[in-house]
Protein backbone atom coordinates (compact mmCIF):
# COMPACT_ATOMS: atom_id res chain seq x y z
CA UNK A 1 0.00 0.00 0.00
CA UNK A 2 1.38 3.09 -0.93
CA UNK A 3 0.67 6.58 0.76
CA UNK A 4 1.60 9.19 3.11
CA UNK A 5 1.55 7.19 6.78
CA UNK A 6 -0.13 9.56 9.90
CA UNK A 7 1.36 8.88 13.31
CA UNK A 8 0.49 5.65 14.12
CA UNK A 9 2.73 4.51 10.71
CA UNK A 10 -0.85 3.70 9.22
CA UNK A 11 -0.77 4.66 5.55
CA UNK A 12 -2.98 6.96 4.39
CA UNK A 13 -4.58 6.33 0.52
CA UNK A 14 -7.95 6.81 0.38
CA UNK A 15 -9.75 9.79 0.31
CA UNK A 16 -13.99 9.83 0.49
CA UNK A 17 -15.46 13.10 -1.00
CA UNK A 18 -19.12 13.98 0.08
CA UNK A 19 -20.45 15.46 -2.86
CA UNK A 20 -23.34 17.20 -1.69
CA UNK A 21 -25.42 16.92 1.42
CA UNK A 22 -28.78 16.33 -0.21
CA UNK A 23 -30.28 13.12 -0.40
CA UNK A 24 -33.75 11.95 -1.92
CA UNK A 25 -34.37 9.31 0.57
CA UNK A 26 -34.55 10.13 4.68
CA UNK A 27 -33.33 6.83 6.37
CA UNK A 28 -33.71 6.62 10.00
CA UNK A 29 -30.07 6.00 10.67
CA UNK A 30 -29.06 8.73 8.84
CA UNK A 31 -30.74 11.85 8.35
CA UNK A 32 -33.96 13.49 11.05
CA UNK A 33 -37.65 13.09 9.58
CA UNK A 34 -37.36 16.96 8.94
CA UNK A 35 -34.22 16.84 7.07
CA UNK A 36 -31.28 19.44 7.82
CA UNK A 37 -30.60 22.53 7.09
CA UNK A 38 -28.61 22.34 3.37
CA UNK A 39 -25.75 24.21 2.37
CA UNK A 40 -26.32 26.72 -0.02
CA UNK A 41 -25.02 26.14 -3.67
CA UNK A 42 -21.81 28.43 -3.28
CA UNK A 43 -20.71 26.64 0.13
CA UNK A 44 -20.36 23.47 -1.51
CA UNK A 45 -16.98 22.57 -3.29
CA UNK A 46 -17.13 23.21 -7.00
CA UNK A 47 -15.91 20.48 -9.10
CA UNK A 48 -12.39 22.57 -9.89
CA UNK A 49 -12.03 22.94 -6.46
CA UNK A 50 -12.44 19.25 -5.65
CA UNK A 51 -10.46 18.36 -8.51
CA UNK A 52 -7.82 20.10 -6.88
CA UNK A 53 -8.02 18.84 -3.47
CA UNK A 54 -7.40 15.14 -4.97
CA UNK A 55 -4.57 16.50 -7.18
CA UNK A 56 -3.18 17.57 -3.72
CA UNK A 57 -4.13 14.13 -2.08
CA UNK A 58 -3.06 11.81 -4.93
CA UNK A 59 0.76 13.87 -4.79
CA UNK A 60 0.77 12.76 -1.58
CA UNK A 61 0.06 9.04 -2.56
CA UNK A 62 -3.96 9.15 -2.04
CA UNK A 63 -4.55 6.74 -4.81
CA UNK A 64 -8.46 5.30 -4.06
CA UNK A 65 -11.64 8.24 -3.94
CA UNK A 66 -15.18 7.56 -3.34
CA UNK A 67 -17.66 9.38 -3.94
CA UNK A 68 -20.51 10.01 -1.33
CA UNK A 69 -23.13 11.85 -0.26
CA UNK A 70 -25.83 12.67 0.99
CA UNK A 71 -26.98 10.35 -2.27
CA UNK A 72 -24.38 11.67 -4.94
CA UNK A 73 -26.46 10.98 -7.67
CA UNK A 74 -28.51 13.66 -6.84
CA UNK A 75 -25.47 16.31 -7.78
CA UNK A 76 -25.98 17.40 -11.15
CA UNK A 77 -22.80 16.95 -13.25
CA UNK A 78 -21.60 14.02 -11.64
CA UNK A 79 -20.33 12.63 -14.44
CA UNK A 80 -18.15 15.29 -15.24
CA UNK A 81 -16.58 14.78 -12.31
CA UNK A 82 -15.69 11.21 -12.51
CA UNK A 83 -13.80 12.20 -15.74
CA UNK A 84 -12.24 15.02 -14.39
CA UNK A 85 -11.20 13.10 -10.91
CA UNK A 86 -10.20 10.21 -13.32
CA UNK A 87 -7.82 11.98 -15.18
CA UNK A 88 -5.70 13.22 -12.33
CA UNK A 89 -2.39 11.40 -12.05
CA UNK A 90 -1.94 9.09 -9.55
CA UNK A 91 -5.72 8.32 -8.78
CA UNK A 92 -5.69 4.49 -9.84
CA UNK A 93 -9.71 3.70 -8.44
CA UNK A 94 -12.90 5.54 -8.36
CA UNK A 95 -15.78 4.08 -6.67
CA UNK A 96 -19.43 5.36 -5.77
CA UNK A 97 -21.79 4.70 -2.34
CA UNK A 98 -25.43 5.65 -3.27
CA UNK A 99 -28.65 4.59 -2.39
CA UNK A 100 -29.27 3.19 -5.85
CA UNK A 101 -32.65 5.38 -6.76
CA UNK A 102 -31.10 7.11 -9.57
CA UNK A 103 -28.32 4.08 -10.38
CA UNK A 104 -30.37 2.98 -13.63
CA UNK A 105 -30.47 6.31 -15.07
CA UNK A 106 -26.62 6.76 -14.62
CA UNK A 107 -24.73 3.28 -14.56
CA UNK A 108 -23.56 3.37 -18.25
CA UNK A 109 -22.14 6.85 -18.05
CA UNK A 110 -20.66 6.36 -14.80
CA UNK A 111 -18.70 3.40 -15.72
CA UNK A 112 -17.67 4.71 -19.09
CA UNK A 113 -16.38 7.75 -17.81
CA UNK A 114 -14.31 6.39 -15.50
CA UNK A 115 -15.90 4.92 -12.35
CA UNK A 116 -14.52 1.69 -11.03
CA UNK A 117 -16.87 0.21 -8.53
CA UNK A 118 -20.28 0.87 -6.49
CA UNK A 119 -21.90 -0.03 -3.19
CA UNK A 120 -25.26 0.05 -3.05
CA UNK A 121 -27.26 0.65 0.14
CA UNK A 122 -29.69 -1.57 0.84
CA UNK A 123 -31.19 -2.72 4.13
CA UNK A 124 -34.26 -4.47 3.86
CA UNK A 125 -35.80 -6.66 0.62
CA UNK A 126 -39.03 -6.01 1.35
CA UNK A 127 -41.60 -3.29 -0.02
CA UNK A 128 -42.96 -1.75 3.39
CA UNK A 129 -39.82 -1.84 5.64
CA UNK A 130 -38.08 -0.01 2.94
CA UNK A 131 -40.72 2.07 3.11
CA UNK A 132 -40.08 2.58 6.64
CA UNK A 133 -36.54 2.37 6.74
CA UNK A 134 -36.13 5.33 4.09
CA UNK A 135 -39.54 6.92 5.10
CA UNK A 136 -40.12 8.48 1.22
CA UNK A 137 -38.54 5.44 -0.89
CA UNK A 138 -39.59 2.38 -3.57
CA UNK A 139 -37.26 -0.37 -3.29
CA UNK A 140 -37.90 -1.42 -6.73
CA UNK A 141 -35.73 1.74 -7.71
CA UNK A 142 -33.12 0.52 -5.64
CA UNK A 143 -33.49 -2.94 -7.44
CA UNK A 144 -33.02 -1.08 -10.75
CA UNK A 145 -30.35 0.50 -9.85
CA UNK A 146 -28.29 -2.51 -8.42
CA UNK A 147 -29.49 -4.67 -12.27
CA UNK A 148 -28.28 -1.83 -13.91
CA UNK A 149 -24.81 -1.49 -12.55
CA UNK A 150 -24.29 -5.19 -13.42
CA UNK A 151 -25.17 -4.65 -16.69
CA UNK A 152 -22.90 -2.17 -17.16
CA UNK A 153 -20.25 -4.34 -16.00
CA UNK A 154 -19.33 -2.72 -12.43
CA UNK A 155 -17.87 -5.96 -10.42
CA UNK A 156 -18.24 -6.42 -7.60
CA UNK A 157 -21.46 -4.72 -6.74
CA UNK A 158 -21.64 -4.80 -3.01
CA UNK A 159 -24.72 -4.19 -1.23
CA UNK A 160 -24.07 -2.17 2.12
CA UNK A 161 -26.94 -3.62 4.71
CA UNK A 162 -26.98 -1.63 8.15
CA UNK A 163 -28.16 -4.28 10.83
CA UNK A 164 -30.71 -2.37 13.14
CA UNK A 165 -32.16 -4.57 15.63
CA UNK A 166 -35.73 -4.73 15.68
CA UNK A 167 -35.84 -2.81 12.16
CA UNK A 168 -34.19 -5.51 9.95
CA UNK A 169 -32.45 -8.00 11.82
CA UNK A 170 -35.00 -10.73 11.06
CA UNK A 171 -33.67 -10.23 6.81
CA UNK A 172 -30.34 -11.17 7.54
CA UNK A 173 -30.90 -14.64 6.49
CA UNK A 174 -32.65 -13.77 3.86
CA UNK A 175 -29.59 -11.32 2.38
CA UNK A 176 -27.41 -13.73 3.10
CA UNK A 177 -29.40 -16.26 1.27
CA UNK A 178 -29.14 -13.52 -1.93
CA UNK A 179 -25.39 -14.32 -2.22
CA UNK A 180 -26.12 -18.25 -3.75
CA UNK A 181 -29.52 -17.16 -4.88
CA UNK A 182 -28.58 -14.26 -6.91
CA UNK A 183 -24.62 -13.89 -6.81
CA UNK A 184 -25.08 -10.57 -4.36
CA UNK A 185 -22.01 -9.34 -2.66
CA UNK A 186 -23.71 -8.76 0.72
CA UNK A 187 -21.78 -6.58 3.30
CA UNK A 188 -23.30 -5.99 7.14
CA UNK A 189 -22.66 -3.55 8.62
CA UNK A 190 -23.10 -3.03 12.71
CA UNK A 191 -25.19 0.29 13.22
CA UNK A 192 -23.31 3.06 14.29
CA UNK A 193 -23.77 5.70 17.06
CA UNK A 194 -23.79 9.20 14.57
CA UNK A 195 -25.03 11.70 17.39
CA UNK A 196 -27.05 8.73 18.73
CA UNK A 197 -27.73 8.69 22.87
CA UNK A 198 -26.32 6.21 24.86
CA UNK A 199 -29.41 4.02 25.52
CA UNK A 200 -31.05 4.36 22.12
CA UNK A 201 -28.01 3.22 20.33
CA UNK A 202 -27.75 0.15 23.15
CA UNK A 203 -31.17 -0.85 21.77
CA UNK A 204 -30.35 -0.40 17.98
CA UNK A 205 -27.02 -2.41 17.97
CA UNK A 206 -26.40 -5.71 17.05
CA UNK A 207 -22.76 -7.41 16.81
CA UNK A 208 -21.40 -9.22 14.12
CA UNK A 209 -20.64 -11.80 15.82
CA UNK A 210 -24.52 -12.23 16.62
CA UNK A 211 -25.21 -11.62 12.87
CA UNK A 212 -22.89 -14.64 11.83
CA UNK A 213 -24.51 -16.65 14.64
CA UNK A 214 -27.79 -16.04 12.72
CA UNK A 215 -26.29 -16.94 9.59
CA UNK A 216 -24.77 -20.34 10.73
CA UNK A 217 -27.62 -22.79 9.68
CA UNK A 218 -26.74 -21.74 5.64
CA UNK A 219 -23.89 -23.83 5.97
CA UNK A 220 -19.83 -23.12 6.70
CA UNK A 221 -18.55 -19.50 6.32
CA UNK A 222 -15.93 -20.11 4.07
CA UNK A 223 -12.39 -17.21 4.41
CA UNK A 224 -12.77 -15.17 0.69
CA UNK A 225 -10.76 -12.33 -0.67
CA UNK A 226 -12.63 -9.57 -2.59
CA UNK A 227 -11.32 -6.12 -4.43
CA UNK A 228 -11.22 -2.79 -2.90
CA UNK A 229 -9.66 -1.33 -0.03
CA UNK A 230 -12.39 -1.39 2.93
CA UNK A 231 -12.41 -2.65 6.04
CA UNK A 232 -14.98 -6.03 5.25
CA UNK A 233 -14.11 -9.04 6.10
CA UNK A 234 -15.43 -11.56 3.65
CA UNK A 235 -16.28 -15.06 3.60
CA UNK A 236 -18.66 -17.40 1.12
CA UNK A 237 -21.42 -19.64 1.60
CA UNK A 238 -20.90 -23.70 0.05
CA UNK A 239 -21.72 -23.18 -3.48
CA UNK A 240 -22.17 -19.49 -3.53
CA UNK A 241 -21.18 -17.01 -6.39
CA UNK A 242 -21.47 -13.72 -4.33
CA UNK A 243 -19.82 -13.37 -0.81
CA UNK A 244 -20.88 -12.10 2.71
CA UNK A 245 -18.58 -9.22 4.07
CA UNK A 246 -18.58 -8.22 8.07
CA UNK A 247 -18.21 -4.80 8.88
CA UNK A 248 -17.66 -4.36 12.76
CA UNK A 249 -16.96 -0.53 13.61
CA UNK A 250 -18.36 -0.92 17.29
CA UNK A 251 -17.19 -4.75 18.36
CA UNK A 252 -14.35 -5.01 17.09
CA UNK A 253 -12.92 -1.85 15.35
CA UNK A 254 -10.73 -1.45 12.79
CA UNK A 255 -8.86 1.91 13.49
CA UNK A 256 -5.39 0.07 13.28
CA UNK A 257 -5.43 -0.01 9.80
CA UNK A 258 -7.33 2.89 9.16
CA UNK A 259 -6.39 4.05 5.75
CA UNK A 260 -8.48 7.19 4.82
CA UNK A 261 -9.57 10.95 5.60
CA UNK A 262 -13.24 12.56 4.99
CA UNK A 263 -13.87 15.13 2.80
CA UNK A 264 -17.12 17.12 3.66
CA UNK A 265 -19.26 18.87 0.89
CA UNK A 266 -18.64 22.05 2.29
CA UNK A 267 -14.98 21.45 2.02
CA UNK A 268 -14.70 20.18 5.99
CA UNK A 269 -11.73 17.55 6.18
CA UNK A 270 -11.97 15.18 8.60
CA UNK A 271 -9.51 12.95 9.45
CA UNK A 272 -11.49 10.15 11.74
CA UNK A 273 -15.47 9.80 11.07
CA UNK A 274 -16.11 9.79 14.51
CA UNK A 275 -14.25 12.68 15.69
CA UNK A 276 -15.70 16.06 15.30
CA UNK A 277 -12.44 17.20 14.38
CA UNK A 278 -11.88 19.32 11.03
CA UNK A 279 -9.49 21.54 8.73
CA UNK A 280 -11.39 23.91 5.92
CA UNK A 281 -9.79 23.81 2.67
CA UNK A 282 -12.51 25.74 1.30
CA UNK A 283 -11.44 29.20 2.71
CA UNK A 284 -7.80 28.68 1.00
CA UNK A 285 -9.61 26.94 -2.12
CA UNK A 286 -11.45 30.41 -2.72
CA UNK A 287 -8.47 32.81 -1.71
CA UNK A 288 -6.34 31.60 -4.55
CA UNK A 289 -4.14 29.02 -2.04
CA UNK A 290 -1.56 26.93 -4.07
CA UNK A 291 -1.32 23.38 -4.79
CA UNK A 292 1.45 23.07 -1.92
CA UNK A 293 -0.75 25.14 0.84
CA UNK A 294 -3.69 22.42 0.28
CA UNK A 295 -1.42 19.56 0.68
CA UNK A 296 0.29 21.30 3.75
CA UNK A 297 -3.28 21.17 4.65
CA UNK A 298 -4.09 17.43 4.02
CA UNK A 299 -0.43 16.50 5.70
CA UNK A 300 -1.79 18.14 8.93
CA UNK A 301 -4.81 15.97 8.69
CA UNK A 302 -3.36 12.88 8.25
CA UNK A 303 -1.15 13.90 11.18
CA UNK A 304 -4.43 14.38 13.45
CA UNK A 305 -5.92 10.83 12.66
CA UNK A 306 -6.56 9.62 16.18
CA UNK A 307 -5.39 6.07 17.76
CA UNK A 308 -8.82 4.83 17.60
CA UNK A 309 -12.79 6.13 18.49
CA UNK A 310 -14.55 5.58 21.83
CA UNK A 311 -17.94 4.02 20.58
CA UNK A 312 -17.87 2.03 23.55
CA UNK A 313 -17.04 4.14 26.02
CA UNK A 314 -20.02 6.65 24.70
CA UNK A 315 -18.05 9.08 22.45
CA UNK A 316 -19.04 9.61 18.95
CA UNK A 317 -18.91 12.63 16.35
CA UNK A 318 -22.00 14.61 17.46
CA UNK A 319 -21.72 17.81 15.18
CA UNK A 320 -22.98 16.11 12.10
CA UNK A 321 -25.12 13.54 10.76
CA UNK A 322 -24.17 10.13 9.11
CA UNK A 323 -25.51 12.35 5.85
CA UNK A 324 -23.49 15.50 6.90
CA UNK A 325 -20.32 13.50 6.90
CA UNK A 326 -20.33 10.87 3.92
CA UNK A 327 -20.18 7.53 5.82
Amino acid sequence: MTGFCDSFNRPINYLRISVTDRCNLRCVYCMPAEGIRLLAHDEILNFEELRMVTKAAAELGINRVRLTGGEPLVRAGLVNLVKMLADVKGIEDISLTTNGILLSQYAKELRSAGLKRVNISLDTLRPEKFKQITRIGKLTDTLLGIEAAHESGFNPVKINMVVIRGVNDDEVVDFARMTAQKGWHVRFIEFMPIGERQQERDARFMPISEITQRIKPLGALEPHVLDGSGPAKYFRLPHATGTIGFISPVSEHFCFKCNRLRLTAEGKLRPCLLSDEEIDLRAPLRRGGTINEIKGLIEQAIAAKPEGHRLKSGASARNRTMSQIGG
